[in-house]
Parts: structure tokens; sequence; C-alpha cells
């Protein structure tokens, strides 16, 4: 959108909507002069009663990016903590069931807490445990792909051995 690439922002904010709520006032602008507006804000900014669902924002507060701030959080997570597993797979071990719960509790009460109106999160909130939630997932997940992985290419040169002799 704010390239003014109308028909390919639409195409991704159709591609991420069965994916993330997409809410304005959950979600990072780019190209205007904040980057996170509140609901309150986005109605006095709109003029209107209510800020539509799917409101993708316009040249004067920018443009909404196609997913929300926690999801940006998690996704970013996803790559960095990825990285990092790189130099440091030899040493790390699957965190526990335990472990991984411990890491998704600080996203759960956020957000459910959220939900049953006891209180209004944060964008910094909203960032912090999609954060940890993406962190934990890599640290659950990479080292299992790794140990598969590494087992994948012991077998495949056992047999290459056994098909050379």
């Amino acid at each position: 959108m704010l390239a003014g690439q109308e028909k390919i922002a639409n195409v991704l904010y159709t591609i991420f909507r069965p994916l993330c709520h997409q809410l304005p006032e959950r979600s990072f602008f780019i190209g205007g002069p904040q980057a996170v507006y509140s609901l309150d804000q986005l109605t006095q900014l709109l003029g209107v009663d209510g800020v539509p669902m799917r409101f993708v924002g316009d040249a004067s507060i920018g443009y909404k990016i196609a997913i929300c701030q926690r999801d940006v959080a998690i996704y970013l997570a996803w790559v960095l903590t990825g990285v990092a597993f790189y130099w440091l797979r030899e040493r790390l071990r699957p965190l526990s069931l335990k472990q991984f719960a411990l890491f998704c509790l600080p996203m759960a009460v956020d957000g459910f807490g959220q939900l049953f109106g006891l209180w209004e999160s944060t964008w910094i909130s909203r960032v912090a445990t999609g954060g940890l939630f993406g962190v934990a997932t890599v640290l659950l997940v990479y080292p299992y792909l790794q140990r598969g992985m590494a087992e994948v290419q012991t077998a495949t040169k056992q047999e290459n051995l056994v098909r050379d002799e």
C-alpha cells in the first residue's frame, strides 16, 4: 500500500487473513507519523464511530502491515532465534513441555485478560509475549529437527557406503 501497489497489498492482506485477526489497533503502521495507534486514536483520526475491522490505513496515518503486533514478534523471534540456533545447536537440548508452557504462559495471560475485559494489552505486552512464544517454539522444535536431520544424514551416508562397496 505504501508503495502504491494496492493489488499486491490486498493479496497479502487476504493471504494473512486466515492466520491473523488484523485488527488495526493491534497492528503496526508504516509510512505515517506513528507506528502504533490505539482504538481511540484511530476513531478520532478517522472521525467515525467505529473503526472498520479491515481498515488498512491511508496516506495520512500510514498503512497497517498484514499481521498484528504479536504475530510480528513471533515471526521475528523465529527468524532471530533460528539464526542463533545455527551457532548454538550443538549445545542446545529441546525445551521440555513444562518449560515450553512457562514461556507461553505470559501470552496466554495477556490474551485471556484482554479477551475477558480485565485489561487492554499494549503493543509492548503483545511484542514481549509474542517474542517469548516465538523463542520457545524454536527451542522446542529445532533441536528435534536437527536430531532428525542428523539421523537422515547418517543413514544416507551409510547407504552410500554400502552401495559403493
